[in-house]
């Protein structure tokens, strides 16, 4: 049974995420722009902070989950973790920002709204933690196939989308 756990939590993170990446506009450097067409004729750059901010909603959903088991020691230990590879990526949309002419301050606060999702992504993690009978495989087997969807899709290379070839939950795994 936990195998199916986690099978089936990683291929519906996997799912939601691709549905969001499906739905939302966004511009990877390596892809050029993806998602929805029309409707949103925006600047590659938010197209960029789109796509980081969709990043986010996984990251938060661990956090979440961690918090939401009842282990604080587990959820601060996630919330480190994520907390702390947060701020080079936070940096790399303030730098993309001013590089396009947007005052330091600006971009530094457009690069803290993209983390913003992360606390709604903890709040949903932590509900399900919560809420669902040993939630924590669940959720933590969802956010693992956010994550994979993620890096799948921006991984360059043989195994990853910049080399034409879509993902899927095993290529994803196995790349990773």
């Amino acid at each position: 049974m936990p195998a199916a756990v986690a099978a089936v939590g990683i291929l519906a993170g996997m799912a939601a995420i691709g549905a969001l990446d499906a739905v939302l506009p966004h511009e990877h450097f390596h892809l050029g722009r993806e998602g929805r067409r029309g409707g949103l004729a925006a600047p590659a750059i938010w197209l960029f902070v789109i796509a980081i901010t969709i990043h986010n909603v996984p990251e938060g959903l661990a956090v979440g989950v961690g918090f939401g088991t009842g282990d604080y020691a587990n959820g601060v230990a996630l919330a480190i973790g994520i907390g702390l590879q947060n701020a080079p990526e936070g940096l790399a949309v303030a730098v993309a920002l001013t590089a396009m002419g947007y005052s330091a301050v600006r971009a530094f606060w457009i690069a803290s709204l993209t983390g913003l999702v992360e606390p709604v992504g903890g709040l949903l993690g932590a509900a399900a933690g919560r809420r669902i009978d040993d939630g924590a495989p669940w959720g933590l087997a969802f956010a693992a196939g956010a994550m994979l969807y993620v890096i799948s899709r921006d991984r360059p290379g043989p195994t990853g989308v910049a080399s034409g070839r879509r993902p899927r939950a095993g290529s994803a795994s196995a790349s990773s």
